[in-house]
């Protein structure tokens, strides 16, 4: 089954306010409805996000223009991201919305912290899990079954060449605030191959921590050779040592993420992370 993205979960009526408009008539909207902010939009381009708490350091100022006062830029997400991301985007910011905008970066919608609940309860099993072990028993003519333990770290074979920094650095921020989600692994004689958790398992080695959890398929055949395991042989993977951390350069989800914000502010949001935790 395919991955659900923002765009099918969220909402596509969103309730704007304008850079025109005062900050009391925009106080009076957020008082009279049931939001505690709006996306700021002109023309249908997104420019930013006022919330009620921003509006509290204009309370002496009722008829100063939000385009005056407003912060440039917010946290958004596009139609095609998936679930997952959007709510470790809600998670790590703090936030209760995001909105939504096309390749234009026109509003096309907003998802919020219920629209995620709403696609947990309505999310399909077995997922991903099983989703993985289904292909590998197709592609190599094995049996595997379900484990879930910890796994040592320094038994991890990666498959991946490269991670970023500032991934690793939201990933973090993460562990430390309890989200703990397994990896996804293979176990072989010599350890155990990543197929999902890079980012992860990379954040837990930085971290100090010497054992994650782990969500390990076991096969009924250590012979067989799999293809990741070739990948992992053909670039020279044997430990998390191996793998190069990318610090100039943004992690294609977080590029999204902040694609609306000043640059000074894009490049210091990982500090904050790293301050908050």
């Amino acid at each position: 089954m395919p991955e659900a993205t923002v765009g099918d979960y969220m909402v596509r009526k969103v309730h704007t306010v304008g850079p025109n408009m005062t900050v009391e008539e925009v106080r009076q909207q957020i008082i009279n409805s049931s939001f505690h902010g709006f996306p700021i939009v002109e023309n249908g381009y997104l420019l930013g996000f006022v919330t009620a708490k921003e509006l509290l350091r204009y309370i002496d100022k009722p008829d100063a223009k939000i385009r005056t006062v407003m912060r440039r830029g917010t946290i958004c997400a596009i139609p095609s991201m998936s679930i997952d991301d959007a709510t470790r985007i809600l998670f790590r910011y703090g936030l209760r919305n995001l909105p939504v905008v096309d390749e234009d970066k026109k509003i096309v919608g907003i998802i919020s912290n219920i629209d995620i609940v709403r696609s947990q309860i309505e999310k399909s099993r077995p997922g991903k899990v099983m989703s993985v072990k289904n292909f590998l028993e197709q592609q190599n003519g094995i049996r595997m079954k379900v484990v879930n333990k910890e796994i040592s770290l320094d038994r991890v074979i990666p498959t991946q060449k490269e991670v970023y920094m500032d991934e690793l650095i939201g990933r973090q921020y993460e562990i430390k605030r309890g989200l703990n989600e397994p990896l996804i692994v293979v176990e072989r004689r010599n350890g155990f191959i990543v197929v999902d958790g890079h980012h992860r398992v990379m954040a837990a080695k930085k971290m100090g921590m010497k054992n994650f959890n782990a969500i390990v398929l076991v096969p009924n055949d250590y012979d067989v050779k799999f293809g990741l395991e070739k990948t992992a042989e053909r670039w020279g993977l044997r430990s998390l040592d191996d793998v190069t951390i990318i610090e100039g350069a943004k992690h294609p989800f977080m590029e999204v993420t902040t694609m609306l914000l000043p640059s000074e502010e894009a490049s210091a949001i990982n500090q904050r992370l790293i301050d908050n935790s």
